[in-house]
C-alpha cells in the first residue's frame, strides 16, 4: 500500500488519524475508536510513507533524531497535520486529517453564543477539551465566519499551519512556529505592531504565551486560542497555576478584565455508531463570573453555569443529557465523558 492508497481509504472511511510505524502495522482513528489494520508494510515501505510528506530538509532534520510537527496539502486538497517521532529506534508517525471544507457552526452542532463571542470586539476567548475534541476545527469556523462577514485584519500564529483560510471580506496573515516565527510569544509581541483587529493563538502552552496573550487582549484586540482542559473552572484555574505565585493576584485581575468567554468541548460517538457529535459546556463572562475568578472563587463557576441559560450557559453534563434524552448519544458514553459523573447519572 502506498502513501496514496493510505491517505485515501482513511479519507474514504471517514477517519480522523492515521498512525504509521516502521516495523509494525498501520492503524487509523475512526469515530474516536483505533483501528489496527492488517497491512504490515516493510520498513523500508513504512519509511518511504513518512518521508512522502516531508521536504529534503525535514527528512535530514528526522533521520538526525528531532522530532518534528509538519502541514501539508495532499494532491487532492486535504490539509494534514503530522508529527514525526522515534520509538525503539524507529521513526513513526501520527497523521490528523483535516476537512476540505470549514464547516459551519451549524454543521460542527455548536450553540449559537459561539457566533456571539466571535463577533467580540476585544477581550479573550478560549475553546478548550482533551486532544482530539476539535479545538482547531471550532477555531477555524470562528475565523471563516469572520473572514465572511466583517472586514477585519486577522493574524494566526500557528505550531504548524492546519487550516489555509482565503481571503474575502477579511485580511488574513497566517504564520508558523518555526517556520515565519521561532516562537508563540515572539509572534505575540510583534503582532501588536502588526494592525490586527483579531489574533488566533493556536495553544497556549507556557506563561510566557498566556502573559502575551492576556497582554494582547488588553490592547483592545479579539484573541483567540486554545488550552488542555475539560471544563471552564479548570481553564481558569490552568491559566492562573501557570503565573508564578508572587504575580497570581494581579494575573487574576487581569484575567477577570479579559476573558470573555470559553468553549469547552467533547467528541462522543454516535448511538447509531455512524459518526460523532459534540457536547460542550460554555461559560461566558459575565459581571458575576469576572468576580469569581478576581475573588479566587472558581469552585462557585459550575453553578453559575446552570444560573446563566439566558445568556447562552450551560455546564457540560447539561448538554449530555440533552444528547441522551435527543438519543444522540448512549448513557454510558455521556457518563464516560462527563467531568461529574455521579451528578450526571443521578438525573439520568
Amino acid at each position: 500500500m502506498s502513501f496514496e492508497e493510505l491517505m485515501a481509504f482513511a479519507i474514504g472511511t471517514e477517519c480522523s488519524d492515521v498512525h504509521i510505524t516502521v516495523g509494525t502495522h498501520l492503524a487509523v482513528r475512526r469515530y474516536g475508536t483505533l483501528e489496527i489494520l492488517p497491512e504490515c508494510p516493510t520498513a523500508e515501505e513504512s519509511r518511504n510513507m513518512i518521508f512522502a510528506i516531508l521536504t529534503q530538509d525535514q527528512v535530514e532534520k528526522v533521520t538526525s533524531g528531532e522530532d518534528l510537527d509538519v502541514g501539508c496539502m495532499l494532491r487532492d486538497g486535504t490539509r494534514i497535520r503530522a508529527n514525526i517521532y522515534h520509538q525503539r529506534n524507529n521513526l513513526a508517525a501520527s497523521i490528523r486529517i483535516l476537512n476540505q471544507i470549514i464547516p459551519s457552526f451549524e454543521e460542527l452542532g455548536l450553540p449559537p453564543v459561539v457566533q456571539d463571542l466571535s463577533e467580540l470586539p476585544r477581550g479573550l476567548v478560549l475553546v478548550t477539551g482533551p486532544t482530539g475534541s476539535g479545538k482547531s476545527t471550532t477555531l477555524a469556523s470562528m475565523v471563516d465566519h469572520i473572514n465572511h462577514t466583517t472586514s477585519k485584519h486577522i493574524m494566526t500564529i500557528e505550531d504548524p499551519i492546519e487550516y489555509v483560510y482565503p481571503h474575502d471580506l477579511a485580511m488574513i496573515h497566517q504564520r508558523e512556529v518555526g517556520k515565519d516565527v521561532t516562537s508563540f510569544s515572539t509572534a505575540l509581541r510583534s503582532a501588536l505592531r502588526e494592525d490586527p483587529d483579531i489574533i488566533l493563538v493556536g495553544e497556549m502552552r507556557d506563561f510566557e504565551t498566556i502573559s502575551a496573550a492576556i497582554a494582547a487582549a488588553e490592547t483592545g484586540h479579539l484573541v483567540l486560542s486554545t488550552l488542555h482542559t475539560t471544563s471552564a473552572a479548570q481553564t481558569v484555574e490552568r491559566i492562573l497555576d501557570a503565573c508564578p505565585l508572587e504575580g497570581q493576584a494581579q494575573m487574576r485581575s487581569q484575567f477577570a478584565n479579559v476573558i470573555k468567554g470559553v468553549i469547552t468541548q467533547q467528541l462522543i460517538p454516535l448511538a447509531s455508531g455512524k459518526g460523532r457529535t459534540i457536547a460542550t459546556e460554555i461559560m461566558v463572562a459575565n459581571f458575576a463570573i469576572s468576580n469569581l475568578i478576581r475573588e479566587n472563587k472558581t469552585i462557585q463557576i459550575p453553578s453559575m453555569l446552570t444560573a446563566g441559560r439566558r445568556e447562552g450557559m450551560h455546564s457540560l453534563n447539561d448538554d449530555l443529557i440533552r444528547l441522551v434524552h435527543e438519543d444522540k448519544i448512549t448513557r454510558e458514553d455521556a457518563i464516560r465523558v462527563s467531568t461529574d459523573p455521579t451528578a450526571l447519572e443521578k438525573v439520568l
